[in-house]
């Protein structure tokens, strides 16, 4: 019999090669296909960055603009799926809602044509240009009212935040929007990559594969995080509460969210993008009562837990951010996803190219030659 050694949650082995991402942990550096994610936040958009994780260069001016235009016009959805969006429970989690609906658009475009490039194409499309539709759609029908209608005449970022607040938002506000996409769009294996990998490998359709990798991103040690960050800046509720709110969790050896990463050992480098974002946001639109607790919050850990290797992460500040940006905090989730389908896709993509379907092995520790009991003696 093999003998294999277990790592619990594969911790550190590697489960495909790639060349979309990459993470030093220890000096805090991500990249995007050998570029740095601080300049890419700099001088990118989000599309351009999409197609770059997608089809693994910086596309032409040409290029560019006529993928922008395809994206731009397919943002409507079937009726008949915001018909089915319209039935669900007021009271569902918008990440429940987004994973019934990506898994829906499989009902209308799946014909798994895997080897036909034009087919790629059209999925990756329409699932960038579906998904923001659908997740506003569901945030204006769970309160009673019709989805807004996208504006062919807004930009990806800018037509989102539209979408979602029936007007045009601010060009600062939209602007900072798109650079957080263009944060959350990939890092590496994490669990809902690996997620989508081990669905693509079956050689689905890229919906489904989506439609795993949200309900992967929708638990509370993934994507949910940046949701508990704010609650629990609210569960602190002042700066003169932060050190004994610390010391009681060091002293429970609970958990304290938005810090600790298991790649980064230092502050991640979305984090201090996302800190910077939300400073432009509050000298525009007036401070976050919260952003005075998060400075000195990450000033006490850093303090006691530093020395560990335990800073910031991307969850951190995002909140901060969408906050003001008028987004409700159960929808914080959603728009990683928004962001994250680009990094789906990429992998998605990449694992067609030289695909062999996922199979582990296991360690089994359970019991052997056990006799069958039959039901009158049990």
């Amino acid at each position: 019999m093999m003998v294999c050694e277990y790592k619990p949650g594969l911790e550190g082995i590697p489960a495909a090669q790639s060349s979309i991402s990459c993470v030093d942990g220890q000096k805090g550096i991500l990249e995007y296909r050998g570029i740095r994610i601080e300049e890419l936040a700099e001088k990118s958009t989000f599309l351009e960055t999409a197609y770059l994780l997608i089809w693994g260069e910086l596309p032409t001016a040409e290029e560019l603009a006529a993928f922008e235009h395809e994206v731009r016009h397919h943002r409507r959805i079937k009726y008949r799926i915001r018909d089915m969006m319209k039935s669900f429970p007021e009271s569902g989690h918008p990440m429940d809602a987004l994973q019934a609906s990506a898994a829906a658009l499989g009902l209308f475009y799946s014909r798994r044509d895997l080897d036909n490039p034009l087919y790629i194409r059209d999925a990756v499309v329409r699932l960038l240009a579906t998904i923001p539709t659908m997740v506003a759609a569901f945030q204006l029908m769970r309160k009673g009212n019709d989805p807004v209608r996208p504006n062919d005449d807004l930009d990806y970022a800018a037509n989102f935040l539209y979408m979602l607040h029936e007007k045009e938002p601010d060009p600062l506000a939209a602007r900072i929007f798109d650079v957080c996409l263009i944060l959350h769009a990939e890092h590496t294996m994490n669990a809902s990559t690996f997620s989508a990998r081990v669905t693509a490998s079956t050689l689905t359709d890229p919906y489904a594969v989506v439609a795993s990798a949200v309900g992967t991103l929708g638990g509370p040690l993934h994507g949910g995080a940046n949701e508990e960050v704010i609650q629990m800046l609210e569960e602190i509720g002042s700066v003169e509460n932060v050190r004994p709110y610390i010391e009681d969790r060091l002293q429970r050896k609970a958990k304290i969210m938005g810090f600790g990463h298991r790649v980064y050992k230092v502050k991640d480098p979305r984090a201090t993008i996302l800190q910077n974002l939300a400073e432009q946001l509050f000298a525009k639109f007036g401070n976050d009562k919260f952003y005075d607790i998060a400075v000195e919050l990450e000033r006490v850990v850093e303090e006691k837990l530093g020395s560990k290797g335990i800073y910031p992460n991307v969850d951190y500040y995002s909140g901060l951010v969408y906050r003001k940006l008028g987004i409700p905090t159960d929808l914080f989730t959603p728009i990683f996803a928004i962001a994250r389908v680009a990094g789906w896709l990429a992998h998605w993509k990449e694992q067609l190219e030289e695909n062999r379907i996922f199979r582990p092995t296991q360690v089994y520790n359970g019991l052997h030659d056990v006799p069958y009991v039959p039901i009158e003696k049990r």
